[in-house]
């Protein structure tokens, strides 16, 4: 998975913790427009996000993950497995937070944990390696669906100025929604075949009637 970039920032302000950027062909411009989503990512971020997120970028997908108040983030191409990507960074933030967990809150600086990238590259070239044993494991390892991730475009969540905590809220709106109309559809459904059948009784009983005193 080339074109693979990670960031760490703390969530609460965005201070960024510790990052890693592999060497590639990419024209310099192109990275500089990554490396700025994901910092205006991270000032969009709350307490309150989605702990789990894709993000949409041309050819690239920004996942990121949040563990106890740190955004673990990692930009690749599109055509890697999504669920490689996330089993990355959930291994990536066991090990950051196994280390660091107690000193997050006291970090005062930028890339206050910037030694923590020689692990961020280990951890990567583990993955990088098509023949690893550990990344076939981890291919065929059950993890969440991440199917049913949000995914979003980061132009829209970056120029709309909206926190993704609001996109997730509208998100999780419209499937209530959505289930609200199916219940209420079938409910109609339920009372139109109930109208049906009374009005059928009431005219079976209006024709013996009608038989039994106008005819016999």
């Amino acid at each position: 998975w080339y074109q693979r970039r990670v960031r760490l920032a703390r969530v609460t302000d965005g201070l960024p913790l510790s990052a890693s950027i592999d060497n590639s062909n990419e024209k310099e411009q192109n990275l500089q427009v990554y490396q700025n989503q994901a910092k205006q990512l991270f000032r969009k971020l709350s307490p309150n996000s989605p702990s789990r997120c894709t993000l949409e970028s041309g050819p690239m997908l920004i996942h990121y993950q949040i563990e106890q108040g740190v955004c673990f983030l990692i930009i690749c191409h599109n055509n890697f497995s999504k669920k490689l990507a996330y089993n990355y960074l959930a291994e990536l933030a066991q090990g950051f937070l196994e280390r660091y967990a107690s000193e997050i809150g006291q970090a005062s600086r930028p890339y206050t944990f910037i030694e923590f990238e020689t692990t961020i590259r280990k951890l990567m070239r583990s993955y990088t390696d098509s023949r690893s044993p550990k990344q076939l494991s981890k291919i065929n390892n059950e993890l969440a669906d991440v199917q049913r991730i949000m995914v979003q475009n980061i132009e829209d969540v970056i120029q709309r100025g909206e926190q993704l905590s609001v996109l997730d809220n509208k998100a999780n709106n419209l499937s209530m929604m959505s289930r609200q109309y199916k219940k209420e559809s079938h409910q109609l459904n339920l009372n139109a075949q109930q109208w049906k059948y009374i009005a059928a009784g009431v005219g079976f009983v209006l024709l013996f009637l009608f038989l039994r005193y106008w005819v016999f």
